[in-house]
C-alpha cells in the first residue's frame, strides 16, 4: 500500500485541563455544553483521533498548514466518546488517549480549535449528507475538510471520502485526503496500537504513536508492601476505559511536578502478596524519597522487562526487583 513513512518522537509534557479551555492559542469546545457557531471560515480535521498517532499528526499538520495558507481557522472535530462504544455496546473498545491527553498533545501545535462532539445514539442515526450540511458546513462554517484515507461518517458509516468529495463540490468546500502513514510494511492505526499495548510491545507502540505511551492518575495508598521490602511504589488506578499494557514489569519514566524520573513499573494484581481486587500500576521511582500521596503523576512505558510472576517468598521478589532496577539503571545510564 502506498503511504508516507512515520517520523520520530515528539516531546512529553503534562497539562491539567477542564471545562471549556482557552490556551495560548487553542480553544477547546465541548459540543454538548456549547453549540458554538463559527463566524470565520474553517478548515476541519475529521476523525476519532484516538491515540493521536503519527498518522493523525500528519493529518493535523496538513490541516494547520493549509488552513493558515487560506486564512482559515483550523479545527480538529472529534468525539468525547468512541463511536464504537455507543453503536456496539457489547464490544467495548478501550481508548488509547483520554480527552485530557488529547488536549495536552494538541495544545503544542498551532491548532486554533479542538471541538469535542457528543456522540450518542441520536447523533449516530444522522445521515451522511445531513451531518456534513448541518454540522460541518452549517455550524463549523467549513471551507476545507481534511480526512484520512479510510474516514467514514454518518449513519452506519455510509459516508466515505468519495461522498465527501461529492458533497464538497455541492456545498462549496475543498477536500484533502491523507495517505496512510506506514511503519515498515504496516499501516499505522489505532487498532494496531491497542493490540501492541495489550501485547506489551512498547517499542512498537512508541514507533506508531511517535511518543511513549502513558497513563496518568492520582497516587493512592495501597498495602504499602513496597515500603516493607525496600522498594516503595507510587500506586495509581487509571481510568477503566483506557487500554493498559499486559500484566508485567516495565522500564518506565514517571512525571512528577513537571519533572521526569527513571522508574520501574509493575502492571497487574500483585499476586505474591495475595493479589489486588483491581489492576494497578505500581511504580518504583529510582533515587526518589518524596511523599507524593495525592499527587497526579504520569507513567510513560518504554520497554517490557518481564511477565508478572507469583514468587514463593518476599526474598525471591526482592532479588528479582533488584535485577529489574539494575537493568533499568543501565538503560538510563545512571
Amino acid at each position: 500500500m502506498k503511504g508516507v513513512k512515520a517520523k520520530g518522537l515528539i516531546p512529553q509534557t503534562f497539562i491539567i485541563v477542564g471545562g471549556v479551555v482557552e490556551g495560548k492559542h487553542m480553544k477547546v469546545i465541548y459540543g454538548a455544553e456549547n453549540k458554538h457557531n463559527f463566524i470565520k471560515p474553517t478548515g476541519v480535521g475529521l476523525g476519532n483521533f484516538d491515540g493521536l498517532h503519527v498518522g493523525h499528526m500528519a493529518l493535523i499538520d496538513k490541516l494547520i498548514k493549509e488552513s493558515e495558507q487560506s486564512s482559515l481557522d483550523s479545527v480538529v472535530y472529534t468525539f468525547s466518546k468512541h463511536p464504537e462504544n455507543i453503536i456496539r455496546k457489547e464490544l467495548f473498545t478501550p481508548l488509547i488517549t483520554s480527552t485530557r491527553k488529547k488536549v495536552e498533545l494538541l495544545e503544542r501545535t498551532r491548532l486554533n480549535y479542538l471541538y469535542f462532539e457528543k456522540f450518542d445514539e441520536t447523533f449516530s442515526r444522522m445521515e451522511p449528507k445531513e451531518f456534513v450540511k448541518d454540522i460541518l458546513v452549517g455550524r463549523l462554517n467549513m471551507k476545507l475538510a481534511v480526512a484520512g484515507f479510510n474516514y467514514r461518517f454518518g449513519y452506519q458509516g455510509q459516508g466515505d471520502t468519495e461522498l465527501l468529495y461529492k458533497l464538497g463540490k455541492e456545498l462549496g468546500f475543498t477536500v484533502i485526503v491523507i495517505e496512510p502513514v506506514m511503519f515498515g510494511d504496516e499501516v499505522v492505526s489505532s487498532t494496531k496500537i491497542r493490540s501492541y499495548i495489550l501485547d506489551g510491545d512498547m517499542e512498537k507502540v512508541s514507533a506508531f504513536l511517535g511518543r511513549h505511551y502513558s497513563v496518568a492518575g492520582r497516587v493512592e495508598k495501597g498495602k504499602r508492601i513496597g515500603n516493607t521490602i525496600g522498594f516503595p511504589t507510587a500506586n495509581i488506578y487509571p481510568e477503566d476505559y483506557l487500554v493498559l499494557p499486559c500484566n508485567g514489569v516495565y522500564i518506565t519514566k514517571t512525571l512528577v511536578d513537571s519533572k521526569m524520573y527513571p522508574s520501574v513499573t509493575s502492571v497487574g494484581y500483585n499476586p505474591t502478596f495475595g493479589g489486588l481486587d483491581n489492576i494497578s500500576v505500581e511504580t518504583y521511582i529510582l533515587d526518589f524519597e518524596r511523599n507524593i500521596y495525592g499527587k497526579e503523576i504520569e507513567v510513560f512505558f518504554i520497554s517490557k522487562l518481564r511477565d508478572e510472576i507469583k514468587f514463593g517468598s518476599a526474598e525471591e521478589l526482592i532479588n528479582q526487583i533488584e535485577n529489574d532496577v539494575e537493568i533499568t539503571r543501565k538503560y538510563f545510564d545512571i
